[in-house]
């Protein structure tokens, strides 16, 4: 079927069941806001938008797609001679989905959802907003599973395995006795873990059901007395069994958490009502008391402890050698044969994939030449991709999961001649990216104090980048990682920066059909001087890979600026050099010489 077709028969549905307006997130029974599996994308489904973020609103006689900044280029073009209207999130005069839904639902009618991917908290919200209609949420049918039929994916069955202590610096029972101890302080009988990193990280083991994510569809219970984890059999090894086995780890069926949760009677129970899914949450019962706040797991996950830093660093060495080996490959076969964004990104893969304990990348590469670089999420694939030339940008974006570590970097690379107004911005963000990475603050500082440090540049000719400029990284998890970012407004709640944090610094540029610009490294949060003003906070850069030289306007740097730039070339030269040989070290060795005016 078409989209149209599909949004026709979802109408349809809707009326028989008596759903007056139909809510399509882009979450999976876990509530994961980004990467799901293929099983879980109704929303890319139900519209063609392809891209990992948004929603869909589904009237009588209106369909919306509603997706940030990222994306909007990406579903102009996806969207294309379909019946679904872009909604661009957080412009000027577009509503609020949720708030869109409910307006449009008549007096008396009714809003519907499939309960298992839409959060409790946000069920609530929904339903007393509704009532002042006399409205009423359905949130027992999957519409869009129903079109979909047998055509809808499976669900994934990856294997477990198991990420030794040597990587994580704790074993199962030191991670299950911090969280116990915070159970403890709050008066927690039970403890429920919804969100994906959550179990992988207390119980030490990572999965293959997400591409590019090492995570495991899995649920988790914790009490005083009991490790209760919820996971389909298959999914589990021999040498995963032996681990759950010495640590006392209980397993149960994937689909037995409500059950268990049922027979919970007059307890105090810990749960996220932001990660839990409005089924599981209709499976607790009303003489329980509900402790609704974040789980500890998501700090204690932010946070890294000092062997997950070294073994970072270490991944981040390996990553920069790739990185240098492709850099080099791509400036000195560019133009020389046919080489596009497809062949060019392959070729990174095969040089990450030759680092010791690589799994596999982090997240799809992005490789995006000229106008392709101004959609942020781009994917260029083997039907649909241009070809490079030596002239003007390629932006990558990429990054490896290795078993010691994750990686995110972004450089925008010459591939020849550039104009003025391409030096002039790669130059502008250049600065934005290094005021941010030599910021010195004081603890209590967040992602939305610092953000503007980054967008100045590009402010001061009235330019920006309808993103935010850092996220956090896991460790050996997803790549894009809470509660801390780096942002302006008040998107999400702002949370301090802490010591053993890591964040992306990634401003960029983006000019529709034109070009795009990015230039990314991954800051670890590290402690600097306490006084009497008290405790001072920097960051330390933990990213190693040239920028381009050829892309500067040295007018626009001031001393200060040209000496940051030096000084971090010179030790991306020192941390990689023994990691490559011949004329990949000689590459590297010009391509970090200083510049002077």
């Amino acid at each position: 079927m078409t989209v149209n077709e599909r949004i026709q028969q979802l109408r349809l549905l809707m009326e028989q069941y008596g759903i007056d307006v139909y809510y399509v997130p882009n979450e999976d029974d876990h509530l994961s806001m980004e990467y799901t599996a293929d099983y879980f994308k109704c929303k890319s489904y139900l519209t063609g938008f392809s891209g990992e973020a948004g929603c869909a609103v589904i009237t009588k006689d209106f369909a919306g797609l509603w997706t940030d900044g990222r994306f909007f280029t990406q579903a102009e073009n996806e969207l294309a001679g379909t019946c679904v209207t872009l909604m661009r999130m957080f412009q000027e005069g577009v509503p609020n989905a949720l708030d869109f839904a409910v307006d449009a639902v008549p007096e008396g009618g009714v809003l519907g959802f499939d309960g298992s991917v839409v959060s409790a908290s946000q069920a609530k919200n929904l339903e007393n907003k509704l009532k002042a209609k006399n409205a009423s949420i359905r949130s027992d049918k999957d519409l869009p599973g129903m079109i979909w039929g047998n055509d809808r994916p499976e669900m994934p069955q990856g294997k477990l395995f198991v990420l030794a202590k040597k990587y994580t610096g704790e074993d199962v029972a030191e991670r299950v006795a911090r969280v116990r101890e915070v159970m403890k302080k709050n008066g927690a009988d039970v403890m429920v873990l919804t969100a994906l990193e959550d179990p992988c990280w207390l119980l030490n083991i990572r999965g293959n059901d997400i591409g590019c994510t090492p995570v495991a569809y899995a649920f988790a219970m914790i009490s005083s007395r009991s490790v209760r984890y919820y996971i389909d059999k298959e999914k589990l090894t021999p040498a995963v069994e032996k681990h759950f086995e010495k640590f006392g780890i209980t397993v149960r069926p994937y689909t037995g958490l409500s059950g268990d949760l049922k027979r919970l009677h007059n307890k105090k129970i810990w749960a996220d009502l932001r990660c839990l899914n409005t089924v599981l949450f209709a499976s607790i019962a009303e003489d329980n008391e509900i402790l609704n706040k974040p789980l500890p797991i998501e700090k204690f996950r932010a946070v890294k402890n000092s062997t997950e830093i070294r073994n970072i660093r270490n991944a981040h060495r390996k990553d920069g050698a790739a990185m240098v080996r492709f850099l080099r490959y791509v400036k000195e076969n560019v133009g020389k044969g046919d080489m596009t964004e497809v062949s060019a990104q392959n070729v990174l893969y095969g040089y990450r994939a030759e680092g010791a304990d690589y799994i596999e990348p982090s997240f799809p590469t992005i490789s995006a030449y000229q106008a392709n670089g101004a959609m942020m999420h781009y994917c260029a694939t083997e039907e649909s991709h241009a070809a490079l030339k030596p002239e003007g940008f390629l932006l990558v974006d990429s990054g490896g999961t290795y078993k010691d570590g994750t990686t995110d970097i972004t450089r925008t690379i010459a591939l020849g001649p550039l104009t003025d107004e391409e030096k002039r911005l790669y130059t502008l963000v250049l600065k934005g990216h290094m005021a941010l990475a030599h910021a010195h603050f004081l603890y209590g500082t967040t992602g939305n104090n610092l953000d503007i440090l980054a967008r100045q540049p590009l402010w001061a000719i009235d330019i920006d980048y309808q993103c935010g400029t850092g996220h956090g990284v896991g460790h050996v998890l997803g790549v894009h990682e809470g509660p801390h970012s780096i942002g302006w407004g008040m998107r999400r709640t702002p949370v301090a920066l802490e010591a053993g944090m890591i964040v992306t610094d990634e401003p960029g540029v983006y000019m529709p059909y034109k070009l795009g610009i990015r230039i990314e490294n991954e800051l670890l949060v590290t402690k600097g001087t306490k006084n009497f003003y008290g405790q001072f906070l920097h960051f330390e850069d933990i990213t190693y890979c040239p920028y381009e030289s050829e892309a500067l306007d040295l007018s626009l740097l001031s001393d200060e600026e040209l000496k940051w730039y030096n000084d971090y070339q010179a030790n991306v030269c020192e941390v990689l050099t023994p990691y490559l040989e011949g004329e990949d070290l000689e590459f590297l060795k010009k391509a970090t010489q200083a510049v002077t005016r």
